[in-house]
């Protein structure tokens, strides 16, 4: 093997690698008994970025005008604590946020299958740390969901 090969695998991910030699993993979800397509399927990235994006500009924009007039740095640290505050509320009580809702996304608890609101608020605050979110697995549930035990689903 050259290097050029042994590079591309490593920036292709662990899943090409795999599937390389050999070793199937199957469709994400499925070891988690989720479907491959349709609703119930686990979210794909740019839909959850998407969303991801959406709730925090409605953060920004809700702190801009309950703190300060324009942006500064107090503004970013009150829009986090905006979109801590709504994230909690809207996941733990109905199972997704404004950002998910228009993406039709939804947060689900894989025992139960709705999020009660202590996992919410594990699950968002693990997401506002941010490192625990840029760790996926295979299935593609960040670090954040496997500790709160649930998986952002489509709708």
């Amino acid at each position: 093997m050259d290097k050029r090969e042994a590079i591309g695998s490593w920036l292709s991910g662990p899943r090409a690698a795999a599937e390389e030699a050999g070793v199937d993993f199957g469709y994400r979800g499925q070891q988690l008994g989720l479907p491959e397509e349709g609703p119930g399927s686990i979210a794909r990235p740019g839909r959850r970025l998407g969303a991801l994006v959406v709730d925090w500009g409605m953060s920004m924009l809700i702190a801009s005008q309950l703190i300060t007039h324009g942006y500064d740095q107090a503004t970013g640290n009150w829009a986090l604590l905006v979109f801590f505050v709504m994230s909690v509320l809207t996941v733990g009580t109905l199972g997704f946020s404004p950002g998910k809702r228009l993406f039709r996304l939804r947060v689900v608890d894989l025992a139960t299958g709705q999020v009660k609101p202590l996992r919410a608020l594990l699950r968002t605050l693990l997401l506002c740390l941010a490192v625990p979110a840029l760790i996926w697995d295979r299935d593609g549930r960040g670090l954040h969901d496997r500790l709160a035990r649930t998986v952002e689903v489509r709708i």
